[in-house]
């Protein structure tokens, strides 16, 4: 959070592009505030409720997907002075910068005040889960958990290059194609982008914390319908002259992703902590694999998926501007279903444990 804090007063003072990038460079190697929610969220929940309590994270990604950019895009029109008494310097934007750091400022004070410690030395304060189940070995966890982090990063390395309810409110390739096909002006675009946050926040708060026991099979689905998104994208392009329906398919496939943001990442976070040791390193157990232990399997684990989201928009980007969006698209589609077939052949829908025999 102090990275954090000092990322927006780089960015308040930013009077150049190079000042302003190194605020976002410095707010980006501070980013381990996600992973942190997962991984406590992961100590206080028995793995029979993991992945409906960590689709909280989630609801929290899309309602803010929804409330973020038009704050922004109110206070930016609504700057302060330039020069500021003394003849200190701002930029245009620095009202939402300055606004960003009052409410990080006010996350911290929250975070010392009212979150507790969850990590317990010789034990976990997770709920205790039904004791008829135990553990999988060892090494049938790794693998599994080394099959979660490659579709991880796979996953947000495609998906990454379109809009999707990360904490930054990623606005990649889908705002180029309404904009080069039907010229569409910023209201337009939030518009699109806030019926994908809305979309998400009920499918998370009505459909997905519903569902039990069954994470495999809703990320498959949301990788499912994150190929049909990306096909029906494809054929955009063919259908410019007939606005009418390229509108209705952009929004059909703008529906499908936002099935995908409420599905995928947030249950292979739970498959991802249903493999790790409940236990925390350093409390003495022999009982536990090093790899297992929540905080570096679920670090490795998000590290990965990190990883895909910084190169997916940079390729996106590339061949949508190279060869066009056409053949990116479909490229995307294939992919996403070579994607998925690796998942339903490749990932358990169980949860890293096994019944014990009676």
């Amino acid at each position: 959070m102090v990275g954090n804090i000092l990322s927006a007063v780089v960015w308040i003072q930013s009077t150049t592009f190079e000042s302003f990038l190194l605020s976002r460079a410095i707010g980006g190697i501070s980013e381990g505030n996600v992973q942190l929610s997962i991984a406590i969220i992961s100590d206080v929940t028995s793995p029979e409720t993991r992945s409906r309590d960590l689709s909280l994270v989630g609801i929290a990604f899309a309602t803010c997907f929804c409330i973020g950019p038009p704050l922004g895009a109110w206070f930016s029109t609504h700057p302060l002075p330039i020069t500021m008494p003394g003849k200190y310097e701002l930029n245009v934007y620095a009202t939402p910068a300055i606004l960003t750091l009052i409410l990080l400022s006010l996350e911290v004070v929250l975070l010392v005040v009212a979150l507790p410690e969850t990590r317990r030395l010789g034990g976990t304060s997770a709920p205790a889960s039904d004791p008829k189940v135990q553990k999988a070995p060892a090494r049938e966890r790794l693998a599994t958990l080394s099959r979660l982090g490659r579709t991880h990063f796979l996953f947000l390395a495609l998906f990454s290059g379109k809009p999707c309810t990360s904490y930054i409110g990623v606005e990649f390739t889908l705002t180029f194609l309404s904009f080069d096909l039907f010229d569409w002006d910023n209201a337009q675009n939030g518009r699109l982008l806030m019926t994908i946050g809305i979309i998400s926040t009920i499918l998370q708060g009505g459909y997905v914390r519903r569902i039990k026991n069954a994470e495999a099979l809703l990320a498959g689905r949301g990788v499912a319908l994150c190929a049909a998104a990306t096909a029906i994208m494809a054929t955009l392009p063919s259908l410019q002259n007939q606005r009418g329906v390229a509108t209705s398919l952009l929004y059909l496939a703008a529906a499908f992703l936002a099935f995908t943001s409420a599905t995928v990442v947030n249950n292979l976070n739970a498959l991802a902590s249903m493999q790790c040791d409940d236990v925390v390193e350093g409390d003495g157990s022999k009982n536990t694999h090093s790899e297992l232990t929540k905080g570096r399997a679920l670090g490795k684990f998000r590290s990965s998926g990190q990883l895909g989201r910084a190169l997916g928009p940079i390729l996106a980007c590339a061949a949508y501007w190279t060869i066009g969006p056409t053949p990116t698209y479909a490229a995307s589609a294939v992919a996403m279903i070579g994607l998925y077939t690796s998942m339903v052949y490749g990932i358990s829908t169980g949860t890293g444990s096994k019944e014990k025999s009676q």
